[in-house]
């Protein structure tokens, strides 16, 4: 007889995102609309057309919820208004308040909480005043025990809203130690091999000068260690990063970006049907890998923000090496960048923040002829002298750690 494991039983998937968005949509209509049956039914108290109108105005309250978390507040106030026009016209006292305490407590744990104080206080009020008016519907009672819901529903939205920020908190106190103790790390594995070779290597070059006999024999010696210590400082760097890799991310093998391959930039820009000319003044020279780097995600960046919001047709890239900066500017003939915050977007944000880093400056707004220009002024106080060589392709990794052979 075999005996066979049942496999495990999966929980159900409760929806996210959208989909959890509709279904509470669906929920509430379906429990709002089994509840105001009574207008369909039974003796009529008012006419069809106010009920198909009390309808309109139930469906639409209900409908609102769908977007209610993406946009809280103006959720929260259309559903109060339908709520409150739903109880002007209908004669039925149905529960379509169930409707706008969801869109409530949903403005409350989105951080707004005042906000939602002031819509609470809002709902009662009007409640109250047609209590005075004459609603025999709602008293005094019933009036005590939908503050002390309303009161409720808030204190919920905040407190779930207090949880969230505890938790995002705790999450970013943990990447930030987490990011802090690999920096040690590296602090410690970079710091002691590479002292480890600088001090091997002037022993090297001492016993050189001073031995010329017997010296290259114990520089031999010094140069096997300094080849042990680079292989094991690569060895632990590796296996450092490789914490900070994606468990389904290859290490890198491309070439590190740089405005030699702005070419690669400029293709993708014409294949995305804009007109892009390319222009150089001054010598080219090469360039330290971080300003390089620099200028080619400016000019990236730059080409996406046309791509994505300037609606241009041509864009002009212009590169500028002078003896002690390079610059990149970039002019399109749209219309700029969508207005973010005070009317500039992140990337430029971005953008700004790696030329300041460097020492930099980034200046952008409309060109004199129309459209944007983005411009960046990046010093290099290491250039060389000699124009920049044609780029050798990369030699294979030796598996054993080794240096590549020619």
């Amino acid at each position: 007889m075999v005996l066979r494991a049942l496999p495990p039983r999966s929980r159900p998937r409760l929806p996210r995102g959208r989909a959890a968005d509709a279904a509470l949509a669906g929920a509430v209509l379906v429990l709002v609309a089994v509840g105001s049956l009574r207008s369909l039914i039974g003796e009529r108290e008012e006419s069809w057309e106010a009920t198909a109108l009390g309808w309109a105005l139930l469906v639409a309250a209900c409908a609102a919820l769908y977007v209610c978390r993406r946009h809280p507040m103006p959720t929260a106030s259309f559903v109060l208004a339908a709520t409150i026009a739903y109880y002007l016209v209908s004669a039925y006292d149905g529960p379509l308040m169930v409707a706008f305490v969801v869109a409530l407590y949903t403005v409350a744990a989105e951080g707004r909480l005042r906000a939602a104080i002031l819509l609470a206080a809002l709902g009662l009020l009007l409640t109250g005043t047609g209590t005075l008016l004459g609603n025999h519907d709602v008293n005094g009672v019933a009036l005590f025990m939908m503050t002390g819901w309303l009161v409720g529903v808030v204190a919920l939205g905040w407190v779930r809203d207090n949880r969230l920020a505890l938790a995002r908190e705790a999450e970013q106190r943990a990447a930030s130690e987490e990011r802090l103790r690999i920096a040690r790390e590296l602090h410690d594995v970079v710091g002691h091999h590479i002292s480890l070779i600088n001090v091997q290597s002037v022993a090297a070059l001492r016993r050189l000068h001073k031995d010329p006999e017997g010296g290259p024999r114990r520089a031999e010696e010094a140069l096997g260690a300094i080849k042990d210590a680079s292989r094991e400082a690569l060895r632990e760097l590796r296996a450092t990063l490789g914490v900070l890799r994606q468990a389904d991310e290859s290490a890198p093998t491309a070439p590190a970006a740089g405005l030699d391959r702005l070419g690669e930039l400029v293709e993708g820009a014409r294949l995305a049907g804009l007109d892009v000319r390319v222009s150089a003044d001054g010598d080219r020279r090469p360039l330290p890998a971080e300003v390089d780097l620099a200028a080619y995600r400016i000019v990236q960046e730059s080409l996406t923000n046309v791509t994505r919001h300037a609606h241009a047709t041509a864009v002009d890239v212009r590169t500028e090496h002078g003896p002690r900066h390079v610059t990149v500017q970039v002019t399109d003939n749209g219309r700029g960048p969508a207005p973010v915050g005070g009317g500039s977007g992140s990337g430029i944000t971005g953008m700004r923040e790696r030329a300041r880093a460097l020492g930099g400056r980034l200046t952008t707004g409309p060109a004199p002829d129309g459209g944007f220009t983005v411009r960046a002024t990046l010093p290099c106080p290491e250039l060389s002298a000699q124009p920049t060589q044609p780029t050798q392709p990369m030699q294979p990794t030796q598996p054993s750690g080794e240096p590549p052979r020619p």
